[in-house]
């Protein structure tokens, strides 16, 4: 049975949240959007100029998502670690760089370094219906709000 038109297929879901539940800022500063290329079987992330800055691909073989610059080189990779119940992140080379995992008794997701210093923590915010974004030091940066017009999500920092 094929899926209807307008769902989500389970790869892009997966791909969508995964992003929202481990990215890591690579732009600072600026607004980022991310939206789903069901042509190219991808997630495109898009700087406030409307350039694609990176995209995130979905590796079947190896279990992973792949996150590589506009110009196909590979940035990152992540991995779900089951036993740890988490996301490792890796550079190119293979090395950790971090861990996101999900706080059930405080109901966040929190994103650490290779040291194991926090240094991210986004939280649902169900009044507003977007996802907080906090620094280690619980003062907020920004927010992801889902842009339904467009069918994408969006990363407004805070000043």
């Amino acid at each position: 049975m094929s899926p209807r038109k307008g769902t989500i297929n389970r790869t892009s879901a997966a791909i969508i949240l995964l992003f929202i539940l481990c990215c890591s800022f690579s732009v600072d500063a600026q607004e980022l959007t991310q939206k789903y290329n069901s042509l190219l079987d991808r997630t495109e992330f898009y700087n406030s100029n409307g350039q694609m800055v990176e995209y995130a691909k979905e590796n079947n073989l190896l279990n992973q998502l792949e996150y590589y610059d506009s110009y196909g080189t590979l940035i990152k990779t992540v991995k779900r670690n089951n036993l740890l119940n988490r996301n490792e992140t890796y550079d190119p080379n293979g090395s950790q760089q971090g861990y996101s995992q999900y706080n059930n008794l405080l109901k966040q997701n929190e994103t650490y370094d290779n040291t194991g210093n926090q240094k991210y923590v986004k939280k649902w915010n169900q009044l507003l219906q977007r996802y907080d974004v906090f620094n280690s030091s619980g003062q907020q940066i920004g927010y992801y709000k889902y842009n339904q017009l467009l069918n994408q999500w969006e990363y407004f920092p805070l000043n």
